[in-house]
């Protein structure tokens, strides 16, 4: 019995700290912004399993 409870604690206790919650963006100064967005992808070059980018015709390309 003992065991189950220390382990709902210890669930909580993880689940609720702010490392695991998304950070908010901050510039230079410290101060609060809106977050930049990801890069978009280049439309036809994916990353293989090799980590090499290819076209879609399988020619190597420049990753993103």
């Amino acid at each position: 019995m003992i065991r189950i409870v220390m382990l709902a604690v210890a669930t909580l206790a993880l689940s609720s700290t702010p490392a695991l919650a998304a950070k908010p963006c901050k510039d230079a100064k410290g101060k609060f912004m809106k977050c930049p967005e990801a890069a978009k992808p280049v439309a036809g070059v994916t990353k293989g399993k090799d980590g090499r980018c290819r076209t879609a015709k399988g020619k190597f390309a420049k990753c993103p």
